[in-house]
């Protein structure tokens, strides 16, 4: 009994302790696998993700290079015109110098047949002198007289027709200035006659206007120009034309309105509607800048006015932002006064 009592004590069964261990082991090598795969799924996609931007920035460099390839072209067409130009310029001096030498080679050839014919005069007076005191000739002296007197001829009439060319040349260049000075005053006399009936429809249309608008005393006038409070037209920050500005540019449209149909239509005149702000700056999604702000009120007055009736072509908008004040300093009166649309009837 006690000899099968040690037996069974010295007997220890390890199975379960392998069982434990296998069971550690393999639970590590799943969480290792698990490990492992998610880091391939994680790398895997940061690999993607890369190759995505890669291939953006591929595209980009494409984009670039073929405004590059355009840039380039250009280039290319401006130089090959340039070269053109450059090359008609040198024939046409080339052209220039060679009639100027041409006519200074004629001159020379003149003067030089004159010295010779002065020559030969004074070689046949000296000659007829010396047959004077001779009785008889020989055949041989007579033979050169002869010939003498045909040059003398010949130099002659070519003189002739050199001057006669240079006479009908000196007709023509002076009938040509004359022409041009004729078609330049008249030119000139024209335009006088249009800018000052130009200006006959400028001083009617700022005399009404001035009427017109005298009841308000926001709105100035500045030497040829009215000058319009942005307030009286537009909200602060904002380009949407408001109902009392409305109001007013009814006036404008109805004065200009009744100008425009006595204009003939061959005075080239426009309405410059310029948009000014003060110095304080401005920075909104619709307006980045006073540039923006100043430019779409303009344009605002200018749409507004094509609604009335007035012709979109005779208008023009610009936007001078804060750059142009007309009163300095940063008072509320002074940043009032900046902020302003002037409008100007003109020509082009």
């Amino acid at each position: 009994m006690i000899g099968s009592r040690r037996r069974s004590r010295s007997t220890v069964n390890v199975w379960p302790g392998y069982v434990d261990a296998l069971s550690a082991l393999l639970m590590l090598i799943i969480f290792m696998l698990l490990i492992y795969v998610v880091s391939q799924l994680y790398l895997s996609q940061t690999l993607s993700d890369r190759n995505l931007e890669l291939a953006k920035l591929n595209d980009r460099l494409n984009d670039i290079s073929r405004l590059l390839g355009l840039e380039e072209e250009r280039s290319t067409v401006l130089a090959s015109q340039l070269d053109a130009s450059l090359e008609r310029n040198q024939q046409l001096q080339g052209r220039f110098d060679s009639v100027r030498n041409q006519l200074m080679q004629t001159t020379a050839e003149k003067k030089g047949q004159e010295e010779q014919l002065a020559a030969l005069n004074e070689t046949i007076a000296a000659r007829d002198q010396a047959l004077d005191e001779k009785d008889e000739l020989s055949a041989s002296q007579q033979a050169m007289i002869l010939r003498l007197s045909n040059q003398i001829a010949a130099l002659e009439n070519q003189l002739r027709q050199i001057a006669a060319a240079l006479e009908l040349q000196e007709q023509q260049t002076a009938a040509k200035e004359a022409e041009l000075k004729d078609i330049s005053r008249r030119l000139n006399t024209l335009l006088a006659e249009r800018v000052n009936e130009l200006q006959q429809y400028q001083s009617e249309f700022f005399a009404r206007l001035r009427r017109i608008l005298a009841e308000n005393e926001n709105i100035r006038v500045v030497g040829d120009r009215f000058l319009l409070p942005s307030e009286l037209l537009f909200a602060s920050g904002s380009a949407d034309l408001g109902a009392e500005g409305q109001r007013e540019l009814d006036k404008l449209a109805g004065v200009l309105l009744d100008v425009v149909e006595r204009i003939p239509d061959d005075i080239d005149w426009i309405l410059r509607i310029d948009g000014h702000t003060d110095r304080v700056p401005i920075n909104t999604p619709r307006f980045p800048s006073n540039w923006e702000l100043s430019t779409a009120r303009a344009v605002a007055v200018v749409r507004y006015l094509a609604e009335q009736g007035v012709p979109e072509r005779r208008m023009v908008a610009a936007g001078f932002g804060e750059f142009f004040p007309v009163a300095d300093g940063t008072s509320a009166d002074a940043l009032q006064q900046n902020r302003r649309i002037e409008l100007k009837l003109t020509d082009r």
